[in-house]
């Protein structure tokens, strides 16, 4: 695939210039009530990670195809809805980089542009939304008390990271994502084969229609879905295609090693964290960075509209 819509369609990155904001770590006691019983043991294993149909972003790292072990471990089987991350946020008196910086990115449909303050100029089809964070995902006068179930937005990577602190998990690797992402298949495109309507069913939340001008909406969203919306995968995970962006824990590095790799955790260095899964806003003719063998990034203190995350936890 060319390298001009390079993450056209992903989640944009916060300018330069607002990075030097004080985003002090917040100390808080770890949650009592984790329970890995409502997490899915995932066993240990080969596979194969990478693109093997050739149809990835250059850039994106996602060949060769290389044989990497991973350990067991535990993963949620949804992204973190609102509701958790409320919890947390009731538990804790957490603050977001996000309500720090006092903006985040948005999807240009999902406002009226006559009522948001902007606090720069757009970037593409994303505003720049002044008070959006993941309490008002639009802005001022926008809520998710009807969306309880969908998962958290405008969350950036060391926000994902104080929930997991908080939850007694942590954020899984890229290996470990795609590992479980595929539920079992061998070298498919998506979670559940290589077909993405297979019998002209939708099987996960991304865009239809002409983007970024008209969703059709035929898979019955035009932004978040619930996160147990659409079937999960062999494993049991639901909406590891589409809907949100999920955090990893790695810095994002476009070199693969080749050889059998067990347990890679990515560079230690870095400037941006790796995100995995795709999003609603996904459209073939932009990018197809919904295929499990995706990749994409962003700069740890970066949030959208459309990036999320689920946990992990270790089987021992």
């Amino acid at each position: 695939m060319t390298e001009n819509n390079q993450q056209s369609c992903c989640s944009p990155e916060r300018s330069s210039h607002e990075k030097n904001i004080h985003t002090s770590e917040q100390h808080f006691k770890k949650n009592d009530t984790f329970n890995k019983a409502d997490m899915i043991f995932i066993p240990g294993g080969q596979f194969e990670m990478g693109d093997s149909f050739d149809e990835g972003f250059t850039q994106d790292g996602e060949r060769p195809v290389r044989e990497v072990e991973v350990s067991s471990f535990y993963i949620d089987p949804y992204a973190v809805t609102n509701k958790s991350f409320q919890a947390f946020v009731e538990d804790t008196n957490y603050i977001t980089e996000t309500e720090k910086f006092g903006w985040s990115f948005v999807f240009y449909q999902l406002v009226n542009i006559d009522k948001v303050e902007l606090v720069a100029p757009a970037h593409q089809w994303w505003l720049p939304v002044k008070d959006a964070y993941w309490y008002q995902p639009e802005g001022r006068g926008s809520s998710i008390e009807n969306r309880m179930d969908h998962p958290v937005i405008h969350v950036t990577w060391n926000d994902a990271i104080a929930y997991c602190k908080w939850a007694g998990k942590r954020l899984p690797t890229e290996a470990e994502w795609e590992y479980a992402a595929r539920g079992g298949l061998i070298k498919k495109r998506y979670p559940w084969g290589n077909e993405l309507t297979p019998n002209g069913e939708h099987r996960c939340n991304i865009w239809q229609g002409e983007f970024p001008i008209h969703n059709d909406k035929e898979d019955g969203y035009f932004s978040t879905a619930p996160v147990d919306a659409f079937l999960p995968n062999g494993y049991g995970l639901y909406n590891v295609s589409g809907n949100v962006w999920e955090w990893c824990a790695d810095w994002f590095d476009a070199k693969y090693d080749y050889g059998i790799v067990k347990d890679p955790n990515g560079p230690k260095t870095g400037v941006a964290r790796s995100m995995r899964g795709g999003s609603y806003l996904c459209h073939h003719s932009y990018c197809n960075r919904y295929r499990v063998a995706a990749r994409s990034s962003n700069t740890p203190d970066s949030s959208s509209g459309n990036t999320g995350f689920r946990c992990v936890a270790d089987a021992r």
